[in-house]
């Protein structure tokens, strides 16, 4: 055994011969480290190292968990729910408002095709229409409203999704943040005394019932089912009733501040000009499709 002091070799026993080093310490370290190198080397290494989950995964999963709860106990109970509401949900207030914007334009770009039948059936229906009509030219109107309903119109007229959902959401959106903002000042001159973000969260919160009325009318319009278009309307007029009652959920500091009812109608005057920008918008986008149907040489054909 070497030593390792001097590095004289020894034939055995306890002591260096030439320092005096004691050797049975070395011979137990070196027996423990052989034998630590053999266990590590024995072992068998894992395919894979174990890979911690995704800390934006899991936000995403804490913030999708709190938001459907969110938003269950806000149709379960809404006006618990809102009144609870806080600072605190804030961002699930915005995913709704969020939502509601985007609804309105998917469930327009998925069923137009069922409105704009609506329309000419309802055309058709008025008096001074229908008397003129003969019977067999109803019948070619059923058989183009079914060839219509068989035809995917949109790749032919190139109804562009990114272009009219994205614009159009885009466009509620300013709208809605325009009638919040509106709320929220008239509330104040109410002589209501909340943070933005809190009034924000309470207002989304009230939201809720008529985004949930707007995704119905979604999966109607993807189902093509013709009633999808109440659920639209309903979700769209509903907006009248979140203004009156997120304002009467708050407590007025005072008497001398405006009259809830005056700070109603003030909300509800901005909520007309907003629904009828929105409606004009709207309105040019259906004009466009008009249009790119009149000139498209592939839908004159079916008829």
């Amino acid at each position: 055994m070497n030593c390792s002091n001097c590095g004289h070799f020894n034939d055995g026993g306890k002591f260096c011969v030439k320092c005096g080093h004691k050797l049975q310490e070395e011979a137990a370290v070196s027996q423990a480290a052989a034998a630590s190198e053999y266990q590590s080397q024995s072992q068998p290494k894992p395919a894979y190292a174990p890979q911690q989950p995704n800390q934006r995964v899991r936000q995403a999963k804490k913030v999708s968990k709190s938001f459907f709860s969110y938003f269950a106990e806000g149709i379960k109970n809404p006006t618990a729910t809102a009144q609870a509401a806080g600072e605190s949900q804030f961002v699930n207030a915005l995913i709704i408002v969020i939502l509601y914007a985007l609804s309105i334009p998917i469930m327009l770009y998925v069923g137009w095709k069922l409105l704009l039948i609506q329309f000419v059936r309802s055309m058709f229906k008025l008096p001074i229409i229908s008397e003129e009509l003969a019977p067999s030219d109803m019948e070619d109107f059923n058989t183009g409203v079914d060839l219509i309903k068989a035809t995917d119109i949109n790749s032919i007229i190139h109804f562009n999704f990114t272009d009219f959902v994205f614009k159009q959401g885009i466009f509620i959106f300013i709208g809605l943040a325009v009638i919040i903002g509106a709320t929220y000042v008239a509330a104040k001159f109410g002589k209501v005394d909340v943070s933005f973000k809190e009034f924000f969260s309470r207002f989304g919160t009230f939201l809720i019932i008529p985004t949930a009325l707007l995704l119905i009318g979604l999966v109607l319009a993807f189902l093509h089912v013709e009633y999808f278009s109440y659920f639209m309307n309903f979700g769209l007029l509903s907006i009248f009733l979140v203004v009156p009652f997120t304002i009467a959920s708050f407590k007025q500091n005072g008497t001398n501040g405006l009259d809830r009812i005056y700070s109603t109608l003030i909300v509800y005057v901005v909520i007309t000009i907003v629904l009828t920008f929105i409606a004009n918008g709207l309105g040019e986008e259906a004009k466009t499709i008009i249009t790119r149907m009149g000139n498209s040489s592939e839908l004159n054909d079916l008829f």
